[in-house]
């Protein structure tokens, strides 16, 4: 399945670990994806993700004509280096976050995964995503 989204992922013990951006075009995806790179992200795809489940986990890529590339608004589609694939822990839907909001879940192919909200043109917004990321247990898809 392809789906209108970004892939971002953080090397964490041992394994690669995605935060999947969705939100609609314009919303800010590439922007606050580029702004996490400079937070020790790793890009794995900008605009369309290939998601598949394997042993009961998501995974995601890009597209393979997309791979490697994320557009900057102002610069255009620039090249940078990819991660090629990563389990997807954690989904972001860009809009305006509540302030102590409860835990929730998606279903994404079958898959509970943790659900959050994020504004993307927050300072913050990579650096919690960075935390967000520390605190859920994507084997478990659950709170630590």
């Amino acid at each position: 399945m392809i789906v209108h989204a970004g892939l971002i992922a953080r090397r964490t013990g041992g394994l690669w670990r995605g935060i999947l951006i969705e939100g609609p075009s314009g919303a800010g995806k590439s922007d606050l994806a580029l702004r996490a790179l400079d937070h020790g992200f790793r890009l794995v795809a900008d605009d369309r993700v290939l998601l598949w489940t394997d042993d009961g986990r998501l995974w995601g890529r890009a597209p393979d004509p997309l791979a490697g590339l994320i557009e900057i608004r102002g610069q255009g589609i620039v090249a940078v280096a990819p991660v090629g694939f990563c389990e997807i822990a954690l989904k972001v839907r860009l809009g305006t976050p509540e302030r102590m909001p409860d835990a929730a879940t998606e279903a994404i192919l079958g898959l509970a995964v943790p659900l959050l909200a994020a504004d993307p043109f927050e300072v913050s917004a990579p650096a919690k995503l960075g935390r967000a990321l520390e605190a859920f247990d994507a084997a478990h898809k659950k709170r630590i």
